[in-house]
């Protein structure tokens, strides 16, 4: 099909592993083919594959977008993958979803948290546990957050 499909599908398989692009593969038919070769193509290997962000930048990115639009599927697919692969851990996620709840609301944010406790309950009965989140330090006081 091309390099730019083949760049595509190696990135879409890293990013949201074999078993979920095989199902997405295999339930092409003549109606959906082309949607997949274009996302493939255009998305996961001219937008993934660029320089300048980093593939976790870009699923913070991705996690916070779907999450502002409501996209609860593509949302907790992103979730799921990026928990599973060790790319984002639990504390990442929260983090993602803090700055969710400024920029984009909190009913936002509420949802994203409930529909990633559900991935992350998910993945441990699957046996794959999220790296958990660090407690809480000073909750309830004010002070300096910490730079990565």
């Amino acid at each position: 099909m091309g390099k730019s499909y083949e760049r595509g599908l190696a990135t879409r398989r890293k990013v949201l592993g074999d078993e979920w692009v095989d199902r997405a593969l295999a339930s092409a038919t003549p109606f959906n083919a082309d949607f997949q070769k274009m996302i493939t193509t255009y998305c996961w290997d001219g937008i993934w594959n660029r320089e300048g962000l980093a593939h976790r930048t870009r699923r913070m990115l991705v996690l916070a977008m779907t999450a502002a639009l409501g996209r609860w599927e593509e949302y907790r697919l992103h979730v799921r993958a990026a928990l599973a692969s060790g790319d984002l851990d639990q504390d990442d996620l929260k983090e993602v979803l803090m700055q969710t709840a400024i920029y984009c609301g909190v009913p936002a944010a509420n949802t994203g948290f409930k529909e990633a406790r559900e991935v992350i309950a998910e993945l441990a009965a699957d046996g794959k546990p999220a790296k958990a989140a660090k407690p809480a330090k000073g909750a309830g006081k004010r002070g300096k957050a910490k730079r990565r």
